[in-house]
């Protein structure tokens, strides 16, 4: 069983990125993150409808990261520190050593390798820090850039679920990747 402990908060940078904990005042970029259609298109999970509600979600950020249930970086630029997107392990599973990965990025950030560089990060502290044996990703199927972006960092498609999640009045597919620590990376 893993004994993880998130603190400190394990801030990470790449070439081009700062992968930070989110902070009270990223409040205001992740209500524009998460109100946004195209960001949230495939996401399949509510809007917040104002900044009490993102203070909401950043309490139960905070919450998993103490209970070190699950964690979610902030994703900035190093020259910038606003907040540009998100990436996490959600729904750690400590018993079998697994998380499920999240991210998503503002639309003026895409198609720059961005997802790809904090993508590859926090798949190596997943593993080589933290001691996961796998890492899932549950997109929707619909969602050609992440399931680009999951193949190319070396994941398998394991699943497709017919209409296994209700959101917004019907039933929505789901498509599951997966990596194991053993898999081959490129990185």
């Amino acid at each position: 069983m893993l004994n993880l402990n998130f603190s400190p908060f394990p801030e990470l940078t790449t070439h081009r990125l700062h992968l930070r904990g989110i902070l009270p005042g990223d409040d205001e970029r992740l209500f524009l993150l998460r109100t946004n259609d195209e960001a949230m298109r495939y996401l399949d999970r509510y809007s917040p409808k104002d900044l009490n509600d993102v203070h909401a979600y950043i309490q139960t950020i905070e919450d998993g990261i103490a209970r070190n249930t699950a964690i979610v970086w902030a994703i900035a630029l190093k020259e910038d520190p606003r907040l540009i997107g998100t990436i996490a392990f959600h729904q750690i599973d400590k018993q079998n050593a697994r998380a499920e990965l999240g991210y998503m990025l503002m639309p003026e950030f895409w198609n720059k390798g961005l997802a790809t560089e904090a993508l590859q990060k926090i798949i190596g502290v997943g593993f080589n820090q933290f001691g996961f044996h796998s890492m899932i990703a549950n997109i929707n199927p619909g969602n050609e850039a992440s399931r680009k972006l999951l193949l190319k960092a070396g994941f398998v498609k394991e699943a497709y679920f017919r209409e296994d999640f209700y959101f917004n009045g019907r039933f929505i597919d789901s498509e599951i990747y997966a990596l194991l620590q053993s898999d081959p990376r490129d990185y």
